[in-house]
């Protein structure tokens, strides 16, 4: 017999610590498919989400669940810290394949976070120097190394300290310009800013690399312009500096390429992969140039449960879904069509400030005024209350800014259904019908 979804919710106050959770709507998940979830009382919700980035290929996708069964039959773990278990290479060998880095080796973990921390260790030591830039309002995970190079929550740090030769700067979000610049009128300010933190703050020679979101996303899905990735990338060549991409929520299809960075036409030297990548199994890699990968010693990054079999099975059945059902074109499709409908939904809701993003990783920044761009911080609350409430799951990043990522597996027709009950959420808020008592139910991040 199940608990009650009362009793679940209560629990989780109980006995699970604030820090490792954070509410948007009471959903008490029990099964999923695809693009569909049911809650422990039966009612039925269209993902919007895929679960924080991580159901690419879809909720219990078949292929998925089919190489977790055969493997965890037959070998639910070998550490391959002291053997040579076969899931863990093959993967291996076929995150070199599709990644744009030539000549890459590959380490294994189980989170965003650990991977993020590898690609610091890996280019300290590969480069022998310790300074590393990050980017204000990125976030990159919550181990000591991650939570350092975070630029967009600083409590934690204040509270547990952090690593030491980490700078921050702007990164090139041309809504909310740092330097009050228009799209198209500026010289790249935040490049010119970077090379004047070298002259006055930071030793470029000292600089060990430079981790970066080929699209922001808990700063809420913020693309960069065209061209300033290949600009970035000549001046860290210039000081020998390291180019390491996190691809933990833009990787694996999530924005119409295998990874997002492939879009801006640079080769970073290290990338970072983690949630898509297990489709529902906790698994991390670090992919970067064989010498870099080289550069630490043995156990020098390891884990006694990376590269598990049945993860690292998982995993290549994410991959083999994502070439068989030519899931990078179906992204980029789906990606235009949603964007598309919510270019509309923007000129009819002046809720609506701003739509972005690439394939099927979208951003909508909801403000009270277009002009003055005000976050409508309660709004968000409301939309994402109201939303549930139709039975759409959605959420919010920056305290404003709805995240629309579903499954790239999603029917046509159930996108356009979830489209249709966002339009709702939003229009019910901008006609007052959602009470100021849902603010209290949704914290949000």
């Amino acid at each position: 017999m199940l608990p009650r979804k009362e009793e679940v919710i209560e629990g989780y106050s109980l006995y699970i610590s604030r820090a490792s959770h954070v509410t948007y709507a009471p959903i008490v998940p029990y099964k999923a498919r695809n693009a569909l979830v049911w809650d422990v009382e039966g009612r039925e919700y269209i993902d919007f989400l895929s679960d924080a980035a991580v159901q690419n290929v879809g909720h219990n996708n078949p292929r998925v669940v089919e190489a977790v069964k055969g493997t965890a039959e037959r070998l639910l773990h070998f550490t391959f810290i002291y053997g040579f278990p076969v899931e863990p290479y093959l993967l291996a060998k076929k995150l070199a394949e599709i990644a744009p880095i030539e000549s890459s080796k590959v380490a294994f973990g189980l989170s965003g976070s650990d991977a993020n921390d590898g690609a610091i260790k890996f280019a300290r030591a590969y480069t022998g120097r310790r300074a590393v830039i990050g980017y204000l309002r990125s976030y990159y995970g919550s181990t000591y190394g991650a939570m350092s190079v975070t630029g967009l929550d600083f409590e934690v740090r204040s509270k547990v300290g952090q690593l030491s030769d980490v700078h921050f700067i702007p990164y090139p979000n041309c809504y909310r310009c740092p330097f009050g610049k228009e799209p198209g009128k500026c010289r790249m300010e935040c490049l010119e800013y970077l090379k004047e933190k070298f002259e006055g703050e930071v030793h470029a020679e000292g600089v060990a690399l430079l981790l970066a979101e080929p699209i922001q996303g808990d700063a809420g899905m913020v693309v960069p312009p065209e061209g300033y990735f290949r600009r970035l990338k000549k001046i860290l060549d210039e000081h020998g500096i390291l180019l390491a991409v996190d691809e933990v929520q833009s990787g694996l299809g999530r924005t119409g390429k295998w990874f997002a960075i492939e879009h801006f036409g640079v080769e970073p030297d290290i990338i970072t992969l983690a949630k898509p990548l297990g489709g529902g199994l906790p698994i991390s890699a670090v992919v970067g140039r064989g010498e870099i990968m080289d550069s630490l010693p043995p156990l020098g990054h390891a884990f006694t449960l990376s590269g598990n079999p049945v993860a690292s099975a998982a995993a290549l059945a994410v991959i083999e879904e994502i070439e068989e059902r030519n899931l990078l074109e179906r992204a980029e499709r789906l990606g235009k069509k949603a964007k598309g409908r919510l270019e509309k939904m923007k000129k009819r809701h002046e809720l609506i400030g701003d739509v972005r993003g690439l394939g099927l990783m979208l951003g909508v920044e909801l403000v009270k005024d277009r002009e003055t761009k005000e976050r409508a911080y309660d709004e968000a609350k409301k939309v994402v209350w109201r939303a549930y409430e139709l039975g759409l799951i959605v959420a919010f990043l920056q305290g404003n800014v709805l995240r629309i990522q579903p499954p790239l597996t999603i029917e046509e027709e159930l996108l356009e259904e979830g489209l249709d009950r966002l339009e709702e959420a939003i229009e019910d808020v901008e006609e007052g019908k959602v009470p100021d008592s849902v603010l209290e139910k949704v914290q949000g991040w």
